[in-house]
């Protein structure tokens, strides 16, 4: 089977590919001949996930899945959630983002947050969401190198560590994005 992952992400590419195997083809947007910016102006993110897929089944006729994620912190509401890779404003910056999260959690005794990803999955019309959250408190001060956006502040339960001082192997073992991604390979390989 072919599907198109809706992302330009080399690094989310190569995880997704690695775990499928040689059952599937995997296509990138411009594979497809997608070279827009897909939209993403919804409310939460298990609506930017769909709406994403959405753009390129309803444009390209393709079996395709596309995921959304954020951080949500419980002492600010959830947010910055669905608007986490803008949380510091445009151009997006990881560094404005980090900052400005830290800032607005100063002096904050509840740390605690959640990454959640969510993918939709579109197969000949038919609509499939797959979650995966991961639990964990927010530090005061950035650890680590590895990774990227908040993974220098966010510990996991049951870890001392942060993401960015882990191995990619050990994050995609217990991320929110490593979650949705087995859960949606298991379907997939049962299709």
């Amino acid at each position: 089977m072919t599907l198109c992952f809706a992302t330009n992400n080399a690094s989310k590419l190569a995880e997704i590919s690695a775990m499928l195997g040689d059952q599937f083809e995997l296509k990138t947007l411009h594979d497809i001949g997608c070279f827009e910016e897909i939209p993403e102006t919804q409310d939460t993110i298990p609506g930017n996930s769909r709406q994403k897929a959405t753009h390129v089944w309803d444009h390209y006729q393709v079996n395709c899945f596309a995921d959304d994620s954020g951080l949500e912190v419980d002492a600010l509401d959830g947010a910055p959630g669905v608007h986490s890779a803008y949380y510091g404003g445009h151009p997006r910056s990881y560094e404005r983002n980090l900052n400005l999260l830290l800032t607005n959690l100063a002096g904050v005794s509840n740390r605690s947050a959640r990454f959640r990803t969510v993918i939709t999955l579109v197969i000949d019309g038919q609509y499939h969401l797959f979650e995966g959250v991961a639990e964990g408190q927010i530090l005061t001060e950035p650890r680590g190198t590895g990774g990227f956006g908040y993974d220098p502040i966010f510990q996991p339960d049951g870890y001392d560590r942060t993401f960015a001082e882990m191995s990619m192997d050990e994050k995609a073992g217990i991320s929110h994005r490593g979650q949705a991604f087995k859960k949606l390979v298991a379907f997939l390989k049962n299709q």
